[in-house]
Protein backbone atom coordinates (compact mmCIF):
# COMPACT_ATOMS: atom_id res chain seq x y z
CA UNK A 1 0.00 0.00 0.00
CA UNK A 2 1.26 3.54 -0.51
CA UNK A 3 0.50 6.56 1.36
CA UNK A 4 0.75 9.87 -0.82
CA UNK A 5 0.27 13.37 0.68
CA UNK A 6 -0.56 15.99 -2.82
CA UNK A 7 -0.58 19.68 -2.58
CA UNK A 8 -2.67 21.90 -0.77
CA UNK A 9 -3.78 25.28 -2.72
CA UNK A 10 -2.92 28.05 -1.76
CA UNK A 11 -5.08 30.22 0.79
CA UNK A 12 -3.03 33.86 1.09
CA UNK A 13 -2.78 35.58 -2.22
CA UNK A 14 -2.10 38.94 -1.76
CA UNK A 15 0.24 40.16 -4.36
CA UNK A 16 -0.98 41.05 -7.92
CA UNK A 17 2.13 41.99 -10.30
CA UNK A 18 1.32 44.41 -12.54
CA UNK A 19 4.11 45.59 -15.11
CA UNK A 20 6.77 44.51 -12.40
CA UNK A 21 5.72 46.46 -9.96
CA UNK A 22 3.21 44.79 -6.79
CA UNK A 23 0.75 46.32 -4.41
CA UNK A 24 -1.09 45.06 -1.55
CA UNK A 25 -4.28 44.19 -2.17
CA UNK A 26 -6.85 45.67 0.40
CA UNK A 27 -8.61 42.56 1.25
CA UNK A 28 -7.92 39.21 2.07
CA UNK A 29 -9.09 37.15 -0.71
CA UNK A 30 -10.18 34.10 0.95
CA UNK A 31 -11.67 35.80 3.66
CA UNK A 32 -12.82 38.78 2.91
CA UNK A 33 -11.03 40.98 5.20
CA UNK A 34 -9.79 43.94 4.86
CA UNK A 35 -6.44 44.38 5.17
CA UNK A 36 -3.96 46.84 7.18
CA UNK A 37 -2.08 49.15 4.61
CA UNK A 38 1.57 47.96 6.89
CA UNK A 39 1.83 44.53 7.01
CA UNK A 40 5.37 44.87 9.62
CA UNK A 41 5.58 42.30 12.55
CA UNK A 42 7.59 43.39 15.55
CA UNK A 43 7.78 40.76 18.40
CA UNK A 44 9.63 39.92 21.78
CA UNK A 45 12.08 37.32 22.61
CA UNK A 46 13.31 37.00 25.91
CA UNK A 47 17.26 35.94 24.56
CA UNK A 48 19.26 36.07 21.93
CA UNK A 49 18.44 33.19 19.67
CA UNK A 50 20.98 30.08 19.72
CA UNK A 51 22.10 30.26 16.23
CA UNK A 52 20.49 30.84 12.82
CA UNK A 53 22.08 27.82 11.05
CA UNK A 54 19.72 24.96 10.79
CA UNK A 55 22.10 22.48 11.91
CA UNK A 56 22.83 24.15 14.81
CA UNK A 57 20.04 25.84 16.57
CA UNK A 58 18.58 24.49 19.83
CA UNK A 59 15.76 27.04 21.10
CA UNK A 60 12.47 27.89 20.34
CA UNK A 61 13.20 31.74 19.48
CA UNK A 62 15.76 30.74 16.65
CA UNK A 63 13.89 27.83 15.91
CA UNK A 64 10.79 30.93 14.92
CA UNK A 65 13.52 32.59 12.84
CA UNK A 66 14.88 29.48 10.94
CA UNK A 67 11.23 29.07 9.97
CA UNK A 68 11.15 31.95 8.27
CA UNK A 69 14.13 32.04 6.49
CA UNK A 70 14.25 28.40 5.45
CA UNK A 71 11.57 25.81 4.27
CA UNK A 72 11.93 22.21 5.05
CA UNK A 73 10.11 19.14 3.10
CA UNK A 74 6.97 19.77 4.77
CA UNK A 75 5.58 22.71 7.09
CA UNK A 76 2.05 23.27 9.25
CA UNK A 77 -0.93 24.63 8.59
CA UNK A 78 -2.95 26.48 11.07
CA UNK A 79 -3.89 23.86 12.96
CA UNK A 80 -0.96 21.69 12.80
CA UNK A 81 -1.61 19.33 9.89
CA UNK A 82 1.23 18.69 7.27
CA UNK A 83 1.11 20.59 4.41
CA UNK A 84 3.79 20.38 1.61
CA UNK A 85 6.57 22.97 1.64
CA UNK A 86 9.95 22.16 -0.75
CA UNK A 87 8.27 19.28 -1.61
CA UNK A 88 4.88 18.78 -3.05
CA UNK A 89 4.07 15.21 -1.65
CA UNK A 90 5.74 12.08 -0.16
CA UNK A 91 4.94 8.38 -0.71
CA UNK A 92 6.07 5.53 1.64
CA UNK A 93 6.83 1.83 0.75
CA UNK A 94 4.67 -0.91 1.65
CA UNK A 95 7.22 -1.98 4.34
CA UNK A 96 7.09 1.72 6.13
CA UNK A 97 11.04 1.75 5.09
CA UNK A 98 11.50 4.14 2.60
CA UNK A 99 10.17 7.42 2.02
CA UNK A 100 10.28 9.41 -1.34
CA UNK A 101 9.64 13.47 -1.44
CA UNK A 102 9.37 14.94 -4.70
CA UNK A 103 10.35 18.08 -4.86
CA UNK A 104 8.53 21.40 -6.66
CA UNK A 105 10.54 22.55 -9.72
CA UNK A 106 9.99 26.33 -8.94
CA UNK A 107 11.72 25.73 -5.15
CA UNK A 108 14.83 28.87 -4.66
CA UNK A 109 17.37 30.10 -2.57
CA UNK A 110 17.84 33.61 -1.88
CA UNK A 111 20.59 34.12 -4.64
CA UNK A 112 18.59 32.51 -7.63
CA UNK A 113 19.90 28.96 -7.26
CA UNK A 114 17.26 25.88 -7.66
CA UNK A 115 16.97 24.20 -4.74
CA UNK A 116 17.48 20.69 -5.41
CA UNK A 117 17.42 17.10 -3.17
CA UNK A 118 20.93 17.51 -3.58
CA UNK A 119 20.81 20.47 -0.73
CA UNK A 120 18.95 18.03 1.59
CA UNK A 121 21.66 15.71 1.69
CA UNK A 122 24.34 17.64 2.31
CA UNK A 123 21.91 19.00 4.68
CA UNK A 124 21.09 16.11 6.41
CA UNK A 125 24.67 14.52 6.10
CA UNK A 126 25.95 18.01 7.71
CA UNK A 127 23.79 17.64 10.88
CA UNK A 128 24.20 14.17 11.67
CA UNK A 129 28.63 14.86 11.11
CA UNK A 130 30.80 14.12 14.09
CA UNK A 131 32.58 17.53 12.77
CA UNK A 132 29.70 19.87 12.99
CA UNK A 133 29.02 18.51 16.43
CA UNK A 134 25.69 19.54 15.85
CA UNK A 135 23.23 19.74 19.63
CA UNK A 136 20.25 17.81 17.94
CA UNK A 137 22.20 15.16 16.38
CA UNK A 138 20.56 13.06 18.39
CA UNK A 139 17.78 14.05 16.47
CA UNK A 140 18.64 12.76 13.34
CA UNK A 141 19.25 9.51 15.51
CA UNK A 142 15.43 9.63 16.73
CA UNK A 143 14.15 9.84 13.12
CA UNK A 144 15.92 6.74 12.36
CA UNK A 145 17.78 7.17 9.50
CA UNK A 146 19.66 3.71 8.07
CA UNK A 147 23.07 4.40 9.60
CA UNK A 148 23.07 7.41 11.37
CA UNK A 149 24.06 5.85 14.75
CA UNK A 150 27.43 5.25 13.51
CA UNK A 151 27.54 8.35 11.20
CA UNK A 152 26.96 10.60 14.15
CA UNK A 153 29.45 8.53 15.97
CA UNK A 154 32.30 8.59 13.72
CA UNK A 155 31.99 4.97 12.36
CA UNK A 156 30.89 5.09 9.08
CA UNK A 157 31.08 7.78 6.34
CA UNK A 158 28.47 10.60 5.60
CA UNK A 159 27.62 8.45 2.53
CA UNK A 160 26.44 5.92 3.97
CA UNK A 161 23.86 8.14 5.90
CA UNK A 162 20.21 6.68 4.84
CA UNK A 163 19.20 9.77 2.34
CA UNK A 164 20.25 10.24 -1.28
CA UNK A 165 19.08 12.27 -4.31
CA UNK A 166 17.80 10.02 -7.31
CA UNK A 167 17.36 13.57 -9.21
CA UNK A 168 16.93 16.96 -8.46
CA UNK A 169 13.29 16.87 -7.44
CA UNK A 170 13.83 13.67 -5.58
CA UNK A 171 14.65 12.66 -2.36
CA UNK A 172 14.95 9.13 -1.33
CA UNK A 173 15.02 8.50 2.89
CA UNK A 174 16.02 4.85 3.88
CA UNK A 175 14.96 4.32 7.83
CA UNK A 176 16.20 1.55 10.25
CA UNK A 177 12.82 0.66 11.11
CA UNK A 178 9.03 1.85 10.22
CA UNK A 179 8.56 4.94 12.20
CA UNK A 180 4.95 6.28 12.24
CA UNK A 181 5.14 9.59 12.71
CA UNK A 182 8.44 10.01 10.26
CA UNK A 183 6.82 12.65 8.41
CA UNK A 184 6.15 14.91 11.16
CA UNK A 185 9.61 14.62 11.96
CA UNK A 186 10.72 16.61 8.76
CA UNK A 187 8.91 20.07 9.83
CA UNK A 188 11.73 20.51 12.00
CA UNK A 189 14.42 23.13 11.57
CA UNK A 190 17.45 20.37 11.84
CA UNK A 191 16.12 18.37 8.84
CA UNK A 192 16.31 22.42 6.83
CA UNK A 193 18.13 22.57 3.51
CA UNK A 194 21.81 24.72 3.83
CA UNK A 195 23.38 26.33 0.49
CA UNK A 196 26.23 24.37 0.54
CA UNK A 197 28.32 26.87 -1.66
CA UNK A 198 27.63 29.55 0.94
CA UNK A 199 28.51 27.41 3.92
CA UNK A 200 32.09 26.49 2.53
CA UNK A 201 32.61 29.92 1.18
CA UNK A 202 32.11 31.51 4.27
CA UNK A 203 32.49 28.62 7.14
CA UNK A 204 30.96 30.01 10.55
CA UNK A 205 29.97 33.44 9.19
CA UNK A 206 27.39 31.95 6.54
CA UNK A 207 24.63 32.60 8.56
CA UNK A 208 25.43 36.86 8.90
CA UNK A 209 23.43 39.12 6.94
CA UNK A 210 25.47 39.90 3.61
CA UNK A 211 26.30 36.06 3.53
CA UNK A 212 23.31 33.92 4.52
CA UNK A 213 21.68 32.51 1.21
CA UNK A 214 18.41 30.84 2.35
CA UNK A 215 15.26 29.28 0.90
CA UNK A 216 12.27 30.53 3.08
CA UNK A 217 9.85 33.14 2.83
CA UNK A 218 12.38 35.48 4.27
CA UNK A 219 15.88 36.52 4.01
CA UNK A 220 17.85 37.99 7.11
CA UNK A 221 18.74 41.78 6.27
CA UNK A 222 19.91 42.74 10.08
CA UNK A 223 21.17 41.21 13.64
CA UNK A 224 22.33 43.33 15.93
CA UNK A 225 23.36 40.22 18.91
CA UNK A 226 21.23 40.44 21.79
CA UNK A 227 19.26 43.48 20.54
CA UNK A 228 16.74 42.25 17.67
CA UNK A 229 17.23 40.52 14.45
CA UNK A 230 15.46 41.57 10.98
CA UNK A 231 13.77 39.37 8.61
CA UNK A 232 12.43 40.85 5.01
CA UNK A 233 10.54 39.39 1.57
CA UNK A 234 12.85 36.87 0.20
CA UNK A 235 11.63 37.61 -3.34
CA UNK A 236 13.09 34.63 -4.94
CA UNK A 237 10.61 32.00 -2.56
CA UNK A 238 8.65 30.00 -4.88
CA UNK A 239 5.50 31.73 -3.00
CA UNK A 240 6.30 35.01 -2.89
CA UNK A 241 3.49 36.55 -4.50
CA UNK A 242 1.41 34.65 -1.50
CA UNK A 243 3.14 36.29 1.32
CA UNK A 244 1.46 39.06 3.38
CA UNK A 245 3.54 40.03 6.10
CA UNK A 246 6.71 42.05 4.47
CA UNK A 247 8.87 42.58 7.60
CA UNK A 248 9.53 40.88 10.71
CA UNK A 249 11.49 42.44 13.67
CA UNK A 250 12.28 40.16 16.80
CA UNK A 251 13.68 42.87 19.56
CA UNK A 252 15.17 40.60 22.46
CA UNK A 253 13.77 42.35 25.67
CA UNK A 254 14.88 40.63 28.84
CA UNK A 255 12.00 42.42 30.92
CA UNK A 256 8.96 41.41 30.68
CA UNK A 257 7.28 44.37 32.69
CA UNK A 258 8.82 46.35 29.81
CA UNK A 259 8.26 44.61 27.27
CA UNK A 260 4.74 44.68 28.45
CA UNK A 261 5.13 48.38 28.22
CA UNK A 262 6.25 48.69 25.31
CA UNK A 263 3.27 46.57 23.69
CA UNK A 264 0.93 48.70 25.31
CA UNK A 265 2.72 52.04 24.31
CA UNK A 266 2.55 49.94 20.58
CA UNK A 267 5.84 49.37 19.41
CA UNK A 268 5.24 45.48 20.15
CA UNK A 269 2.60 43.45 18.24
CA UNK A 270 3.23 40.38 20.50
CA UNK A 271 4.82 40.03 23.89
CA UNK A 272 4.20 37.32 26.41
CA UNK A 273 2.15 38.22 29.86
CA UNK A 274 4.24 38.70 32.87
CA UNK A 275 3.43 36.61 35.75
CA UNK A 276 0.45 36.64 37.66
CA UNK A 277 -1.39 39.78 35.39
CA UNK A 278 -3.25 37.85 32.91
CA UNK A 279 -6.39 37.99 34.36
CA UNK A 280 -6.15 41.79 34.83
CA UNK A 281 -5.02 42.40 31.28
CA UNK A 282 -7.55 40.04 30.21
CA UNK A 283 -10.20 42.25 31.46
CA UNK A 284 -8.72 45.88 30.48
CA UNK A 285 -7.57 44.67 27.14
CA UNK A 286 -10.09 41.39 26.19
CA UNK A 287 -9.28 41.36 22.55
CA UNK A 288 -5.71 41.61 22.58
CA UNK A 289 -4.91 39.40 26.22
CA UNK A 290 -4.87 35.51 24.65
CA UNK A 291 -4.24 32.36 26.48
CA UNK A 292 -4.19 28.84 24.64
CA UNK A 293 -2.40 25.35 25.17
CA UNK A 294 1.06 24.92 24.28
CA UNK A 295 3.27 21.18 23.28
CA UNK A 296 5.28 22.65 25.99
CA UNK A 297 6.76 21.18 29.82
CA UNK A 298 8.15 22.93 32.16
CA UNK A 299 10.38 20.99 34.91
CA UNK A 300 12.92 21.13 37.19
CA UNK A 301 15.83 18.34 36.41
CA UNK A 302 18.17 17.09 39.22
CA UNK A 303 21.70 16.41 38.74
CA UNK A 304 22.20 12.40 38.37
CA UNK A 305 26.05 12.68 37.59
CA UNK A 306 29.37 11.01 39.08
CA UNK A 307 30.02 13.94 41.03
CA UNK A 308 27.04 15.74 41.88
CA UNK A 309 25.86 16.30 45.37
CA UNK A 310 25.53 12.78 46.63
CA UNK A 311 21.88 13.36 48.06
CA UNK A 312 20.38 14.11 44.81
CA UNK A 313 21.63 10.58 44.01
CA UNK A 314 18.86 9.57 46.37
CA UNK A 315 15.48 8.69 44.96
CA UNK A 316 13.76 9.79 48.05
CA UNK A 317 15.27 13.08 47.87
CA UNK A 318 14.45 13.62 44.56
CA UNK A 319 10.79 12.17 45.09
CA UNK A 320 10.14 14.33 48.10
CA UNK A 321 11.35 17.52 46.55
CA UNK A 322 8.88 16.98 43.91
CA UNK A 323 5.69 16.34 46.27
CA UNK A 324 6.34 18.82 48.25
CA UNK A 325 5.81 21.19 45.05
CA UNK A 326 2.36 22.77 45.07
CA UNK A 327 1.90 23.23 41.39
CA UNK A 328 -1.72 24.42 42.21
CA UNK A 329 -0.51 27.32 43.91
CA UNK A 330 2.52 28.07 40.88
CA UNK A 331 -0.30 27.77 37.91
CA UNK A 332 -3.67 29.30 39.70
CA UNK A 333 -1.65 32.22 41.52
CA UNK A 334 1.65 32.53 40.48
CA UNK A 335 1.78 32.17 37.10
CA UNK A 336 -2.32 32.84 36.53
CA UNK A 337 -2.42 32.42 32.78
CA UNK A 338 -4.00 29.19 32.02
CA UNK A 339 -0.98 26.95 32.34
CA UNK A 340 -2.10 23.45 34.13
CA UNK A 341 -0.83 21.67 36.84
CA UNK A 342 1.81 18.64 35.78
CA UNK A 343 2.55 15.50 37.20
CA UNK A 344 3.48 13.68 33.72
CA UNK A 345 6.35 15.00 31.60
CA UNK A 346 4.03 14.75 28.27
CA UNK A 347 1.60 16.96 28.03
CA UNK A 348 -2.36 16.38 27.50
CA UNK A 349 -2.46 18.30 24.68
CA UNK A 350 -0.03 15.45 22.94
CA UNK A 351 -2.07 13.77 20.19
CA UNK A 352 -3.14 10.14 20.67
CA UNK A 353 -2.20 10.02 23.68
CA UNK A 354 -3.94 9.11 27.16
CA UNK A 355 -2.44 10.35 30.55
CA UNK A 356 -1.82 8.17 32.76
CA UNK A 357 -2.85 8.39 36.60
CA UNK A 358 0.01 8.59 37.94
CA UNK A 359 0.02 8.16 41.81
CA UNK A 360 1.06 11.84 42.57
CA UNK A 361 -1.51 13.09 40.39
CA UNK A 362 -4.05 11.49 42.57
CA UNK A 363 -2.95 12.26 46.07
CA UNK A 364 -3.92 15.93 47.75
CA UNK A 365 -1.29 18.26 48.30
CA UNK A 366 -0.90 17.55 52.34
CA UNK A 367 -0.86 13.79 51.51
CA UNK A 368 2.27 14.95 49.12
CA UNK A 369 3.76 16.97 52.07
CA UNK A 370 3.67 14.47 54.46
CA UNK A 371 5.03 11.77 52.30
CA UNK A 372 8.06 14.23 51.10
CA UNK A 373 8.30 14.46 55.15
CA UNK A 374 8.88 10.94 55.75
CA UNK A 375 10.74 10.24 52.05
CA UNK A 376 13.47 12.93 53.78
CA UNK A 377 13.90 11.36 57.41
CA UNK A 378 14.31 8.45 55.37
CA UNK A 379 17.00 9.04 53.59
CA UNK A 380 18.66 10.76 56.65
CA UNK A 381 17.85 14.98 56.29
CA UNK A 382 15.60 16.70 58.72
CA UNK A 383 15.83 19.61 61.54
CA UNK A 384 19.20 18.19 62.70
CA UNK A 385 20.66 17.51 59.08
CA UNK A 386 19.05 20.33 56.31
CA UNK A 387 19.61 19.60 53.31
CA UNK A 388 21.07 22.73 51.41
CA UNK A 389 20.91 22.64 47.45
CA UNK A 390 20.82 25.52 44.43
CA UNK A 391 18.10 26.14 42.00
CA UNK A 392 19.63 27.48 38.45
CA UNK A 393 17.83 28.87 35.95
CA UNK A 394 17.57 31.38 32.65
CA UNK A 395 17.11 35.02 33.81
CA UNK A 396 13.54 35.66 33.78
CA UNK A 397 11.07 37.49 36.63
CA UNK A 398 8.40 34.50 35.66
CA UNK A 399 11.36 31.17 35.85
CA UNK A 400 12.64 33.63 39.12
CA UNK A 401 8.96 33.65 40.67
CA UNK A 402 8.54 29.94 40.16
CA UNK A 403 11.94 29.10 42.06
CA UNK A 404 11.02 31.77 44.79
CA UNK A 405 7.87 30.45 44.87
CA UNK A 406 9.41 26.33 44.92
CA UNK A 407 12.21 27.44 47.27
CA UNK A 408 9.70 28.76 50.11
CA UNK A 409 7.34 25.32 49.48
CA UNK A 410 10.65 23.21 50.36
CA UNK A 411 11.95 25.62 52.86
CA UNK A 412 8.52 25.40 55.00
CA UNK A 413 7.65 21.70 54.37
CA UNK A 414 11.22 20.20 54.22
CA UNK A 415 13.50 22.36 55.58
CA UNK A 416 15.64 22.46 52.80
CA UNK A 417 17.28 25.74 51.98
CA UNK A 418 17.38 26.80 48.52
CA UNK A 419 20.24 28.89 46.92
CA UNK A 420 18.47 30.58 43.60
CA UNK A 421 20.77 31.51 41.02
CA UNK A 422 20.22 32.53 37.18
CA UNK A 423 22.81 33.14 34.04
CA UNK A 424 22.06 34.38 30.36
CA UNK A 425 20.47 32.19 28.40
CA UNK A 426 23.29 30.56 26.35
CA UNK A 427 25.82 30.45 29.69
CA UNK A 428 22.51 28.98 31.29
CA UNK A 429 22.38 25.89 28.58
CA UNK A 430 26.31 25.54 28.49
CA UNK A 431 26.04 25.52 32.58
CA UNK A 432 23.29 22.28 31.99
CA UNK A 433 25.02 20.70 29.36
CA UNK A 434 28.08 20.44 31.13
CA UNK A 435 26.31 19.55 34.29
CA UNK A 436 27.63 22.34 36.33
CA UNK A 437 24.00 22.48 38.33
CA UNK A 438 21.98 20.68 41.04
CA UNK A 439 18.37 21.56 40.04
CA UNK A 440 17.37 23.34 37.09
CA UNK A 441 15.18 24.70 35.35
CA UNK A 442 14.35 23.18 32.29
CA UNK A 443 11.42 23.71 29.69
CA UNK A 444 10.84 21.39 26.62
CA UNK A 445 8.17 21.87 23.86
CA UNK A 446 7.08 19.27 21.67
CA UNK A 447 9.36 18.73 18.10
CA UNK A 448 6.42 16.81 16.79
CA UNK A 449 3.16 15.90 18.14
CA UNK A 450 3.52 12.38 19.84
CA UNK A 451 4.67 11.48 23.28
CA UNK A 452 8.44 10.10 22.47
CA UNK A 453 8.89 14.03 21.56
CA UNK A 454 8.73 14.35 25.78
CA UNK A 455 9.79 10.91 27.21
CA UNK A 456 13.04 10.38 24.66
CA UNK A 457 14.51 12.71 26.43
CA UNK A 458 14.67 10.56 29.54
CA UNK A 459 16.80 8.19 27.24
CA UNK A 460 20.12 7.11 28.81
CA UNK A 461 21.98 8.80 25.25
CA UNK A 462 19.33 11.67 24.85
CA UNK A 463 21.43 14.83 23.79
CA UNK A 464 18.89 16.61 26.23
CA UNK A 465 19.14 14.10 28.91
CA UNK A 466 21.14 16.38 31.31
CA UNK A 467 19.85 14.87 34.38
CA UNK A 468 21.90 11.96 33.09
CA UNK A 469 19.17 9.39 34.21
CA UNK A 470 19.98 6.36 33.31
CA UNK A 471 17.55 3.24 33.54
CA UNK A 472 17.71 0.13 31.46
CA UNK A 473 13.55 -0.71 31.40
CA UNK A 474 13.41 3.01 30.21
CA UNK A 475 15.58 2.53 27.65
CA UNK A 476 13.65 -0.45 26.91
CA UNK A 477 10.08 0.57 26.56
CA UNK A 478 11.18 3.71 24.53
CA UNK A 479 13.05 1.17 22.00
CA UNK A 480 9.65 -0.54 21.81
CA UNK A 481 7.06 1.84 21.37
CA UNK A 482 9.08 2.92 18.26
CA UNK A 483 7.61 0.14 16.47
CA UNK A 484 4.38 -0.56 18.34
CA UNK A 485 1.20 -0.27 16.93
CA UNK A 486 0.23 0.66 20.29
CA UNK A 487 2.79 2.39 22.66
CA UNK A 488 -0.03 3.57 25.48
CA UNK A 489 0.74 1.53 27.95
CA UNK A 490 4.66 1.47 27.18
CA UNK A 491 4.22 4.99 27.43
CA UNK A 492 2.12 4.64 30.41
CA UNK A 493 5.10 2.75 32.18
CA UNK A 494 7.77 5.26 31.33
CA UNK A 495 6.09 7.98 33.36
CA UNK A 496 5.55 6.22 35.98
CA UNK A 497 8.99 5.38 36.42
CA UNK A 498 9.93 9.30 35.95
CA UNK A 499 6.81 9.61 38.82
CA UNK A 500 8.68 6.90 41.01
CA UNK A 501 12.74 7.90 40.31
CA UNK A 502 11.69 11.38 40.01
CA UNK A 503 14.96 12.50 37.42
CA UNK A 504 12.61 15.38 36.82
CA UNK A 505 9.76 17.31 38.31
CA UNK A 506 7.10 17.42 35.86
CA UNK A 507 5.53 21.50 37.32
CA UNK A 508 3.45 22.71 34.91
CA UNK A 509 2.23 22.34 31.40
CA UNK A 510 2.25 25.56 29.11
CA UNK A 511 0.26 27.90 28.17
CA UNK A 512 0.91 30.24 25.51
CA UNK A 513 -0.26 33.75 27.25
CA UNK A 514 0.21 36.84 25.10
CA UNK A 515 -0.44 40.61 24.39
CA UNK A 516 -1.25 40.39 20.92
CA UNK A 517 -2.20 42.73 18.58
CA UNK A 518 -5.99 42.40 17.78
CA UNK A 519 -5.65 42.92 14.15
CA UNK A 520 -3.44 39.70 14.16
CA UNK A 521 -5.09 37.44 16.80
CA UNK A 522 -7.25 36.28 13.57
CA UNK A 523 -4.23 34.93 11.79
CA UNK A 524 -2.38 33.48 14.81
CA UNK A 525 -2.19 29.53 14.81
CA UNK A 526 -4.06 29.04 18.36
CA UNK A 527 -5.21 25.41 16.68
CA UNK A 528 -1.37 23.81 16.52
CA UNK A 529 -0.29 23.53 19.90
CA UNK A 530 3.31 23.15 18.49
CA UNK A 531 2.96 26.79 17.65
CA UNK A 532 5.62 26.16 14.44
CA UNK A 533 3.75 29.40 13.07
CA UNK A 534 5.45 30.47 9.72
CA UNK A 535 5.00 34.80 9.29
CA UNK A 536 4.38 33.82 5.37
CA UNK A 537 1.04 32.97 6.70
CA UNK A 538 0.36 35.84 9.32
CA UNK A 539 -1.60 38.92 7.82
CA UNK A 540 -2.80 42.52 9.90
CA UNK A 541 -6.39 43.38 9.36
CA UNK A 542 -7.32 47.10 8.91
CA UNK A 543 -8.67 48.86 11.97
Amino acid sequence: MSIKMTLKASTAALLVLTGGMAYAQATHPVTGEALADVQEFTYRVLDEHSSTDPGLVEDVSGSEIIRDLFEGLMNQDADGNLVPGVATGYTVSDDKMTYTFTLRDNAKWSNGDPVTANDFVYAWRRAASPELASPYSWYMSLMSIENVDAVIGGEAPLEDLGVEATDDHTLVVHLSQPLPYFAQMVTHSTTFPVHQATVEAHGTEWTKPGNIVSNGAYVLTEHVPQERSVRERNTMYWDNDNTIIEKVTALVINDENNALTRFLAGELDRTEVPAGQFPRLQEEHPNEAISFPSLCSYYYMFNLRDGAPEALQDARVRKALSLAINRDVIVDNVLAGGQTAAYTFTPGATASFTVPDVPTASMTQDERNAMAQELMAEAGYGPDNPLTTSILYNTSDAHRSIAVAVSQMWKQTLGVEAELANMEWQTYLEARSNGDFQIARGGWCGDYNEASTFLDLMQSESGYNDSKFVNAEVDSLLAEAKTSDDPNPLYTRVEEIIDAEAPIAPIYHYANVYMMDENLVGSWPVQNVQQNWYSKDLYFTAN
